[in-house]
């Protein structure tokens, strides 16, 4: 049984099909890419994986547990976290709050609560202390210490890129979805962006399923892509085949393309 699956999932929005019998599955440790031209449904199927659209049929299977219309903090309990094609931070706060933010599922202490029960040696004070610690790991990681307590509306766009990754890690996920997270960045920071990737993989042990444009980046770090068009699944295989596919050649680059690639 694969570690996640979709199988069959379809939605229309008045009558316009976005998804049509979308089907794939991810092996646990994967980078597994989902490309396509713009408008081809693949932040729609995003969203149906953690639960913002419902799909009209299919399934949606992780860890043997069918999670198909379950509601996004029902979704992100199970350990599933997400970052969106635009950022999504809350622009008053500073880098730490936002990441802070990613570990709303583990927090025991409400807000009244934390309010009345103050100090460190408090439960709700040694809460926030071990979740506070949690997030110095994650800001290390990312190499965010600059920017700890900056307001993150102040802040460049690649850098607020890196703190949306980081609230998504927050929530310790098994399995991250990442929406264009190279989206408007430039070469350094695209590069950088793909290193810390890797290290999600590698040292973290995250599955991921990452959604993307740049071609160079997703051939180079992908462990299998799907490709999708007019919300149907044109064909799933390894990075070096289907830059060869032709139906991808013609989906990306016209129809007279059978000689080039992708990449």
């Amino acid at each position: 049984m694969a570690f996640f699956g979709v199988k069959d999932i379809s939605i229309a929005f008045g009558g316009l099909e976005a998804l049509c019998d979308v089907s794939f599955s991810v092996e646990q440790g994967m980078i597994f890419a989902i490309i396509g031209p713009n408008g081809a449904g693949k932040t729609t199927l995003f969203n149906c994986i953690n639960g913002i659209y419902r799909p009209n049929k299919g399934s949606i299977r992780f860890k043997n547990e069918d999670i198909q219309g379950k509601k996004p903090d029902q979704i992100a309990r199970r350990k599933i976290s997400r970052t969106f094609q635009n950022i999504e931070l809350f622009s008053h706060l500073n880098t730490m709050e936002n990441i802070m933010l990613g570990r709303h599922i583990y927090m025991r202490t409400g807000l009244l609560r934390g309010a009345f029960l103050g100090g460190k040696r408090s439960f709700a004070g040694r809460e926030e202390t071990a979740h506070r610690r949690r997030v110095e790991e994650i800001i290390n990681l990312l190499d965010l210490q600059s920017v700890r307590n900056k307001i993150v509306g102040g802040l460049p766009y690649g850098v607020q890129k890196q703190i949306e990754l980081g609230r998504a890690l927050a929530l310790e996920p098994e399995l991250l979805l990442l929406d264009e997270p190279c989206a408007g960045m430039n070469t350094e920071e695209k590069q950088d962006m793909i290193f810390w990737i890797k290290d999600i993989q590698d040292e973290l042990n995250v599955t991921i399923l990452l959604i993307e444009h740049d071609m160079n980046m997703v051939m180079d770090i992908s462990d299998r892509i799907l490709v999708i068009n007019f919300g149907a699944a044109i064909t799933e295989d390894t990075p070096d085949r289907v830059q060869r596919h032709p139906e991808v050649l013609k989906a990306y680059l016209g129809e007279d393309t059978q000689s080039e690639t992708v990449a």
